[in-house]
């Protein structure tokens, strides 16, 4: 049973939850090497002095990689809402349709052999990469006479992971100099990106987030069974295919904007599930919300571990998810 069940409660969370995340995002802003007041903080946006080193760095790096963290973390904790309900797994997360495997051996495939060393242009190949990776898993899922299987889709994700994580390392073996570009994107990180590169992507991200929620009402369905949904008149075979291009979407963009980061769109989908249950029209949001508050934390938690360097966002949250996967693993697999 959830921990909470009226309707004005969840809205209490939702109104809680978003407290939650200006404050995260209010401290990401603030928080690292070098603290920034909360004076500085406001007269960044408000009333803007380019001589002012703290309001400097709070329009050059801290706001962009706040927004970065927001914008992963929401978009990666509803892929792995929408590939759960898809696989009807509870293991299941974006990484399935081998979209970071997909990005990584895009990068390396052009900083390679073409010499490709621009970040935005880095940003592109990895979204292109993870978009045909995706396409490719979804393909091969669909194959066979029952349409779209949700174990096929686990099985093609699995072997495309693997077949583009092979390629990836033999390009690496014959150039070197690719090295550093890749392990940048299998670590993860939400700094280096430019406010001139975040914006135009948020609408994209808004737009895909919004189309989940709208899709939640047809998702519960869904997950009654193939042959109940059908008998009530939904289109079963248009749904998955909605569900698994906003997948696509959704993780390919947070891969190519924050590299490979782990175990969000797992942990955060069962968090929210155990509150307020198996009603996607409050886990698409509210996952949302724990998913940019969680990678925000994450992401100040790794400013301080070793001091004046940052540990990798990626393995702040391999540390966070890695016991509660193996959790899950002995409980079987089990929904709250």
């Amino acid at each position: 049973m959830p921990l909470i069940s009226s309707r004005k409660c969840k809205w209490g969370l939702v109104v809680l939850s978003l407290l939650c995340l200006a404050l995260s995002f209010t401290g990401s802003v603030a928080y690292g090497q070098y603290v920034v007041s909360s004076k500085s903080i406001w007269s960044a946006f408000w009333s803007y002095d380019p001589n002012s080193i703290d309001q400097v760095i709070v329009r050059t790096t801290r706001l962009s990689r706040a927004l970065v963290a927001c914008l992963v973390g929401a978009s990666l904790a509803v892929a792995g809402v929408l590939m759960q309900a898809l696989t009807r797994n509870p293991l299941a997360s974006p990484s399935i349709f081998g979209v970071n495997s997909g990005a990584v051996f895009a990068i390396v495939l052009f900083s390679t052999f073409f010499s490709v060393t621009s970040l935005t242009t880095f940003l592109w190949l990895a979204f292109l990469g993870a978009g045909v990776a995706g396409a490719l898993v979804y393909g091969l899922g669909t194959l066979g006479r029952d349409g779209l299987s949700p174990v096929r889709i686990v099985l093609s994700g699995a072997a495309i992971s693997a077949l583009f994580m092979a390629f990836t390392q033999g390009i690496l073996v014959i150039g070197q100099e690719g090295l550093d570009s890749v392990l940048f994107w299998v670590a993860g990180s939400v700094s280096g990106r430019d406010l001139s590169m975040v914006m135009p992507l948020i609408p994209a991200f808004i737009v895909g987030i919004v189309l989940a929620m709208l899709t939640a009402p047809q998702i519960n369905i869904l997950l009654s069974g193939d042959d109940i949904a059908k008998g009530l008149g939904q289109n079963t075979v248009f749904i998955k295919v909605v569900l698994s291009l906003l997948i696509i979407g959704l993780a390919g963009g947070s891969v190519a904007l924050g590299g490979s980061i782990g175990f969000i769109g797992l942990i955060v989908p069962h968090m929210v599930r155990a509150v307020v249950g198996h009603d996607h029209k409050w886990l698409i949001p509210l996952s949302a919300l724990w998913g940019a508050i969680l990678l925000l934390c994450a992401d100040v938690v790794s400013r301080f571990v070793i001091m004046p360097e940052e540990v990798p966002i990626g393995v702040t949250t391999a540390i966070l998810g890695a016991p509660f996967f193996i959790y899950l693993a002995r409980k079987g697999g089990k929904r709250e």
